[in-house]
């Protein structure tokens, strides 16, 4: 038996706006969800005589890190050492410089 209603009906430019929508919706009834869940579990927290965060850990970011390379032509290039090294530390490594010539 075939569908004469609903979705089955909807032009392409239909289904895509609706889409769309529903996108918009699942990004926000997740964000509601958790925020309410988390009010819960702030709730049950309290209630048994803890902070959320004692029970999970705060908010801790690994925080910026030192520069611990320069470069010497543009003192305000610089590289912590962690991740991809930046251009102008390649190039100059590939001329022959030393690692240890950039070190602050």
């Amino acid at each position: 038996m075939a569908r004469t209603n609903g979705i089955d009906t909807m032009s392409y430019a239909e289904l895509l706006a609706l889409q769309e929508k529903i996108a918009a919706a699942i990004i926000e009834r997740k964000s509601e969800d958790a925020r309410v869940t988390k009010e819960q579990l702030r709730a049950m927290a309290e209630k048994a005589g803890f902070k959320l965060e004692e029970l999970f850990g705060g908010k801790r970011g690994k925080g910026a890190s030192a520069a611990k390379f320069r470069n010497p032509k543009d003192a305000s290039q610089t590289w912590t050492g962690r991740g991809r090294k930046p251009n102008w530390l390649v190039d100059a490594l590939k001329k022959g410089a030393k690692m240890d010539t950039f070190a602050i």
